[in-house]
C-alpha cells in the first residue's frame, strides 16, 4: 500500500531523500522556497517507508480566469513503475487542486513518454488537440 505524503515548509531532509526521483539533486535554496510558498504542492508517495513517486503543482492566478494547477513534474521510481503510484499521485493533486478552489489543471508532457501519458490519462486528464510548446532558456548562459 502505497502512503502519499504532502510536503511543506521544514521538510527540505524529505525532498532531499527523495531527489532520486527528481532530474537531478535537490538544490537547498530551490527547496526551501518551494516549500515555502502557499500556491507550490509537492506530494511524495512512500512503500515501505521509502520514496518511490513525487509530482509537484504550482497554482497559477489570471485575472479573467481565477486559479488553476499546473503539474509541474512527475517521477516514480523505476521499481515501482507500472503499480498505479504516478496515477495515484496525479489524483491526489488534482483533489488538491480541487479543494483549494482550482477550476481545473493541465500538464505537458512529450510523445515519447508513453508512461507520463498513461498515468494523466489514467487519473482523468484528457488530451488537448493542437497544443505547441514555445520556451525561453537562459540557463545555458
Amino acid at each position: 500500500m502505497t502512503d502519499i505524503r504532502r510536503l511543506g515548509p521544514g521538510d527540505d531532509a524529505l525532498v532531499v531523500a527523495a531527489e532520486h526521483l527528481f532530474d537531478g539533486p535537490a538544490r537547498p535554496d530551490a527547496t526551501a522556497r518551494f516549500l515555502a510558498e502557499d500556491g507550490h504542492h509537492l506530494l511524495v508517495a512512500y512503500d515501505d517507508g521509502q520514496p518511490v513517486g513525487m509530482v509537484t503543482g504550482v497554482e497559477t492566478t489570471h485575472p479573467d480566469k481565477g486559479t488553476e494547477l499546473f503539474l509541474y513534474e512527475l517521477g516514480v521510481a523505476e521499481a515501482a513503475r507500472g503499480r498505479g503510484v504516478g496515477r495515484a499521485l496525479v489524483t491526489a493533486l488534482a483533489e488538491l487542486a480541487r479543494d483549494r478552489g482550482c477550476y481545473g489543471m493541465w500538464v505537458l508532457t512529450d510523445d515519447d513518454n508513453p508512461a507520463a501519458v498513461r498515468a494523466y490519462t489514467a487519473a482523468g486528464g484528457k488530451q488537448e488537440p493542437l497544443t505547441r510548446l514555445i520556451a525561453w532558456d537562459w540557463s545555458a548562459g
